[in-house]
């Protein structure tokens, strides 16, 4: 069975770690009302870090319920993501979606970035495409 924890090292602690994904953002995924960024990371699996800021997100209650929903989401999705810094952002309006809509919606958002990473790393096949013969 597999271990779905979600410990320390599973997070983005330091101001350090989120400024590095601001700053060198390889992935962007959208979803309504959500966007994530992320990183390759080098400690063999993904980080989350949550930004739920009061401006986009008002009430406490309703940005605690959304940090618990996407920190379970990343617990359940930990195997298959790749090893990625990840930071979720909020924009307005995410609030007023229900919990089921929120978890579907991640669930795609973490699947769009397995595909987008998958595709990055895998090495490019050489064209075979016929080549113009040399002027002689």
């Amino acid at each position: 069975m597999t271990c779905l924890a979600f410990p320390r090292h599973y997070r983005l602690l330091t101001a350090g770690e989120y400024r590095h994904v601001f700053d060198k953002a390889v992935y962007k995924v959208h979803g309504k009302g959500l966007m994530a960024l992320a990183t390759p990371n080098e400690v063999g699996h993904p980080r989350l870090g949550l930004v739920f800021s009061k401006k986009n997100v008002r009430r406490a209650v309703d940005r605690n319920r959304l940090k618990r929903l996407a920190r379970e989401s990343v617990r359940h999705a930990q195997h298959r993501l790749p090893a990625v810094d990840i930071v979720l952002l909020a924009r307005r309006g995410v609030n007023e979606v229900d919990n089921d809509t929120l978890h579907r919606q991640l669930f795609g958002m973490w699947r769009r970035l397995e595909r987008e990473a998958e595709k990055s790393t895998r090495p490019s096949r050489p064209s075979t495409a016929p080549r113009s013969p040399a002027a002689s």
